[in-house]
């Protein structure tokens, strides 16, 4: 492949359109003045070829290209070269076909470059691959020579000359997949390494415990085997046992109907009989009661009758009142109910709202991950760069691995895009088969459809308002349900409160300031009012009431002045005694002697002050009152500890009951304020809940005054909203009854998945813009590493500074969400414990409700017990009355007969009550039966199948050759070992160590392997090593050989060779010989400029004839020649280069006149014209 011709066109000095044809296919020369332009020819032939490179074509970017720099009015460069491809052998790649190829490069000011192929579009990679399948790899330019060239080869070391040769040889490869196969040989070991450890540390173990596992587990499934054999036999042995009951119980239930009925027949005759004795009783009795008078004893027995039954009365009534208190708790726990599904509720949302700041956090802290991961990538990347070695083991180093990743994202977005493109054209093509029928449905539809549009459009800018507005929906009902739920609730806690205040009214102090500006803090309040009295002490409220005495409605105040101040100008409504802390003389009891008393009665002893709470600028008062009683379990603890010589303190029992160390003993009865204290606790929560409720409902009306007038006009926005939706719907559903709308439908389908597409297309074609912006950038880094590695080492340590700092700052973020988020699990975590509250609030309830249950039991018990008590009085009266009457023997008969009736009945009563039992047992065991048959049956289907064995000789279920109590005690025992081993086998086992042994087994197949490719590697480098000192030998023989030729032909009567350095071989470097005549330089430094140059010109072209391109250009290598060396290089290369076409830029005849065809440059009016001659013409 040939230059036949070359056209340039705003490239550097070549301003028009310049056609430079005629290119002779072996040597070619270019002359000219200096700066006319000649250079410029080989920079525009680089250009083609691709170069990258810019200072080799001597420009710093693409802009320097243009003439001028497109400061003349030339804004852009095109250089075109066409080559003869004849000879097929030597075509590119997938260009055999064409007998020329045209290759073209545009630049244009401001832009990229450009590449066309024949006239067509072109990648820079197509064009660099083009060139490369022929050996003119312009990136590795051998077949380009230029004058520094000569310089650099003649200081090179015997090292760098080596390397020319093993270039030439192409042996460097075998030396990059010898350094590729050791890496690989390291990796194999590794791998190996971690198998072998895999298979010891994890799979082994790991199989050992399985099969452990599988045995447990097969032992399982014996046991649940005979579990299931002998659940069958006893469940079939009950269920024969159900079906016999069944049966018997249906014949005894017949006679026992009919005993019961006889007796029911002969009860109804004696009653009927004791009617008509009850009669004559009564008959004969008031005869009596007209000749008698009334006795004492009488009255007496009709006094007691009156005193029982008023009691009966009594006993209703607090049974009523009981009831009442139970049906208020009942209410208390449908309250609580309520509370606890309202806590419930919150619940929910506070733990939404917790997994919604939760996801935020992850998403920050993940990205906050990437931008560690991007600062670590940087920081690999630079020590990587520093050190020549990655940090982490089996990655690729350097920028190698991020050229790689960005030119595999490259390829990645090429293909979506074409993928892409491929469904836009099908869906355009179906678009355009249907887009006809589309609009001819269109215009049927085109008055439905503007109507719909119309709609729509009004829609939006109503929801828009109602958006402005942040309106949502119900949001009003529930301002005024939760508005409506507070007064409620303030109702109630109000109504509560009064009720308290009404049992310990005494409770009330108030006063007016008695100064202006009176500091109201000094009056710390009432006694009852300044401690608190805990649960677990309720117990002894009386007892301290009886302690405290008047002195609980006291007044505390800080100082005397305070108390003076309210006596005489307080106003105050009522005589009360004033505490002041300051002056108040308080006694405590001392620690000796209430540890005597607690060591008298352990548990039962306890000081008044210790029993109550209170602030501690109260405690002089609190001592006043509490500090010298002693609080008692019992009355035998209080008359122990308060006559006690050690003792001698006062003391009151849990009952009120007062004793004092003098003799004195007061009690009996309960106190009138029995019980203010613990009133009085509940009265301060009720207040306290009473506060918070009616500020909640103040805040809330002012939320909804606000709020109104916005409510308002966003309820008649929302009312004409639903007017139009339905109106969309109607319009809608209009529309879709039509045949035609699924066509109008299925191409706006179509059409919106193109633009989706295209969407995705442009998304892509960015992603690939981004990735082969990242190629080149990491291409100009690693050139700009290659030319000054401390300036770049210092500007990725800059970026890495920078990117660090960000990710502090994004890792405060990140703990700040994550406060959010604690805050959030808080919030949660408060609601879950006030729900908690409620729940135990709930049982409480419960409980109390239980107490007024067992209360009403009891009460229940009385009023029968008081009944008995009741009738039988009430008996012996009618008894005394008959002994004050007459007619004894006729009452006597009567009442005999009556009793013996009644026995009689009684009895009848009591066998027809067990008959009864006997006939509700037998329906209530027959119904069990009948329930436990079906419950069996449906339990266990197999009996339908089975049940004609059952009992049968022969069968799994013969009863009578196997001990059911053996079976059943077996069964006990299996079912309690199955349940114990149900928790302890794994049901996966089997699948699992399936797994495992598969995986053992590919563990061990991959290890033979590995150790197969590693022997495969150690062969394959000891072959790469044999082929490279074949290939090196060969080489230098060859090269060697005409580098000794060449120089004696430049420099006749001289010879030059490449020999090893003395000691050394020749795969430890090369260094140049030069004899001239019969005498051997030690030295290059001995030999003229000229003659080192031929040297080196020597040693480059016995390379270059080594390896022949299809084309070489050689940029005034002939500088430093005379004439007389200049011509035996230019007869060298017409001789010895046959097959590859020079293009030599010289400015010497003696080069030139050796071509076969001559271009001559010259520079006109500022811009480059070429000439094109034959050595003919120069004569």
């Amino acid at each position: 492949m040939r230059v036949i011709e070359v056209i340039i066109d705003g490239f550097k000095s070549y301003a028009v359109r310049t056609v430079i044809s005629g290119w002779d296919e072996s040597f070619n020369s270019i002359t000219g003045l200096n700066g006319s332009g000649k250079s410029n020819i080989l920079d525009a032939i680089c250009f083609v070829l691709g170069i990258t490179n810019m200072t080799t074509v001597r420009a710093q970017n693409l802009q320097d290209l243009i003439y001028k720099r497109g400061q003349a009015g030339v804004t852009k460069a095109s250089v075109t070269i066409v080559f003869d491809n004849r000879d097929k052998k030597k075509s590119p790649i997938g260009f055999e076909e064409y007998a020329t190829i045209s290759v073209t490069r545009q630049i244009v000011l401001g832009g990229t470059s450009k590449y066309l192929i024949n006239g067509h579009r072109a990648q820079q990679q197509t064009v660099q691959n083009l060139f490369q399948s022929v050996q003119l790899n312009i990136n590795n330019p051998n077949f380009l020579i230029m004058q520094g060239r000569i310089t650099k080869v003649l200081n090179m070391k015997p090292v760098e000359i080596l390397a020319m040769i093993e270039e030439a040889a192409g042996t460097r490869m075998f030396e990059d997949r010898r350094d590729k196969a050791l890496k690989t040989m390291a990796k194999k070991e590794m791998k190996l390494q971690e198998i072998t450890e895999l298979l010891r540390d994890e799979i082994e173990p790991k199989l050992e415990k399985l099969r452990t596992e599988k045995r447990a587990f097969l032992d399982f499934q014996q046991t649940q085997n005979d579990l299931e054999r002998l659940t069958r036999v006893v469940v079939a042995h009950d269920y024969v046992r159900c079906q016999e009951k069944l049966e018997q119980s249906a014949a005894d239930l017949e006679g026992k109907k009919q005993r019961r009925k006889d007796l029911e027949e002969s009860a109804a005759r004696l009653k009927s009989e004791i009617s008509h004795l009850e009669e004559d009783v009564k008959r004969v009795r008031a005869q009596r009661d007209k000749e008698l008078k009334k006795g004492g004893k009488a009255q007496a027995l009709e006094d007691a009758v009156k005193k029982h039954s008023n009691e009966l009365v009594r006993l209703a009534t607090v049974m009523d009142l009981k009831k009442s208190s139970m049906a208020e708790e009942k209410e208390k726990k449908t309250a609580v109910e309520k509370n606890v599904s309202e806590l419930e509720a919150t619940l929910q949302e506070k733990t939404q709202a917790f997994e919604e700041i939760k996801a935020r956090f992850d998403a920050a802290k993940d990205d906050l991950e990437k931008q560690s991961q991007e600062a670590e990538s940087k920081e690999e990347l630079l020590q990587t760069l520093q050190t020549g070695v990655a940090s982490k083991d089996g990655q690729e180093s350097g920028y190698q691995g991020q050229l790689q990743d960005a030119r595999n994202r490259a390829t990645a977005a090429v293909t979506e895009q074409e993928q892409a493109k491929m469904k836009i054209a099908h869906l355009e093509k179906r678009i355009k088969e249907e887009e006809p029928r589309a609009k001819k449905a269109k215009e049927q539809n085109a008055g439905l459809l503007k109507d719909l549009e119309g709609l729509k459009s009004q829609a939006q800018k109503l929801e828009k308002e109602l958006g402005r507005l942040g309106f949502e929906p119900g949001q009003e009902e529930q301002l005024y349900q939760k508005q409506s739920s507070l007064q409620q609730q303030i109702r109630g806690l109000r109504q509560e409160a009064d009720g308290l205040k009404r049992k310990v009214a005494n409770i009330d102090f108030n006063y007016a300031d008695p100064t202006p500006n009176f500091d109201r803090s000094k009056v710390k309040g009432l006694v009852a009012q300044l401690f608190t009295l805990d649960k677990e002490n309720t117990q002894a409220g009386t007892a301290l009431e009886i302690c405290a005495g008047g002195r609980l409605y006291n007044v505390v105040v800080d100082t005397e002045v305070t108390g003076t101040q309210l006596l005489q100008g307080g106003k105050l409504r009522k005589r009360v005694t004033i505490i002041p802390l300051n002056k108040i003389a308080a006694f405590k009891a001392s620690a000796q002697t209430i540890a005597t008393a607690q060591r008298i009665a352990p548990g039962k002893v306890n000081l008044a002050l210790s029993l109550v709470g209170y602030d501690h600028e109260v405690s002089a008062a609190m001592e006043y009152v509490f500090g010298n009683t002693l609080i008692c379990a019992d009355a035998d603890t209080a008359k122990k500890v308060t006559f006690d010589p050690n003792v001698r303190m006062r003391s009151i029992t849990l009952e009120g009951d007062a004793y004092d160390p003098s003799g004195t003993l007061s009690g009996g009865s309960s106190p009138n304020s029995s019980g203010v204290l613990v009133t009085l606790q509940k009265l301060n929560d009720i207040t306290r809940q009473l506060k918070e409720a009616e500020a909640s409902l103040h805040q809330l009306q002012l939320t909804i005054a606000s709020e109104k007038s916005k409510l308002d006009h966003a309820r008649k926005i929302k009312q004409e909203l639903d007017l139009k939706s339905h109106e969309i719907k109607l319009a809608q559903e209009q529309i879709s009854g039509n045949s035609s709308s699924s066509i109008i439908q299925e191409v706006e389908n179509m059409k919106e998945t193109i633009a989706q597409l295209k969407t995705d297309t442009a998304a892509a074609k960015k992603r690939h813009a981004e990735a082969t912006a990242d190629v080149k950038r990491i291409e100009k880094d690693m050139k700009d590493f290659d030319n000054n590695k401390d300036a770049k080492l210092v500007e990725l340590q800059k970026s890495l500074d920078k990117l660090r700092a960000g990710l502090t700052k994004n890792s405060a973020s990140v703990k700040a969400l994550q406060k959010e988020v604690q805050g959030a699990q808080l919030d949660s975590e408060q609601v879950a414990g006030d729900l908690s509250a409620a729940r135990e609030q709930l049982q409480e309830v419960e409980v109390a409700i239980k107490a007024q249950q067992q209360d009403i039991e009891g009460l229940v018990k009385q009023q029968s017990s008081l009944q008995e008590t009741l009738d039988g009085v009430q008996a012996e009266l009618d008894d005394e009355r008959a002994k004050l009457h007459g007619f004894d023997d006729e009452l006597h008969a009567l009442e005999e007969a009556t009793r013996s009736k009644n026995a009689r009945i009684a009895e009848e009563s009591l066998e027809m009550q067990k008959l009864g039992h006997q006939v509700e047992r037998f329906h209530k065991e027959q119904q069990s039966a009948v329930q436990t048959v079906a419950h069996m049956e449906k339990e266990h289907d197999w009996i339908a199948d089975e049940k004609e064995n059952f009992g049968r000789t022969g069968t799994p279920y013969d009863f009578k050759g196997q001990n059911i109590g053996e079976c059943k005690s077996t069964l006990r025992n299996l079912t309690d070992r199955f349940q114990g081993m149900k928790k302890k086998i794994n049901p996966k086992v089997m699948n699992m160590i399936e797994s495992v042994e598969k995986k053992e087994v590919s563990l061990k197949h991959m290890m033979k392997t590995v150790i197969r490719d590693k022997r495969k590697i150690e062969e394959t480098i000891i072959s790469l090593d044999d082929y490279k000192k074949k290939a090196l030998q060969e080489t230098w023989e060859k090269v060697n050989g005409d580098f000794g030729q060449i120089f004696n032909e430049l420099l006749p009567g001289s010879f030059a060779k490449l020999d090893p350095p003395e000691g050394k071989t020749i795969s430890e470097g090369l260094e140049v010989k030069v004899s001239l005549g019969k005498v051997w330089k030690q030295s290059l430094t001995e030999l003229s400029g000229g003659q080192r140059s031929l040297i080196a010109l020597s040693l480059i072209m016995a390379l270059l004839q080594f390896k022949p391109a299809p084309m070489y250009i050689l940029d005034e290598v002939d500088a430093a020649l005379d004439l007389s060396h200049t011509q035996n290089i230019g007869r060298l290369i017409k001789t010895r280069f046959k097959g590859s076409q020079f293009i030599v830029v010289s400015l010497k005849d003696g080069m030139f006149q050796n071509a076969n065809r001559i271009f001559r440059t010259r520079f006109s009016e500022g811009t480059s014209m070429v000439q094109a001659l034959t050595p003919a013409d120069l004569k």
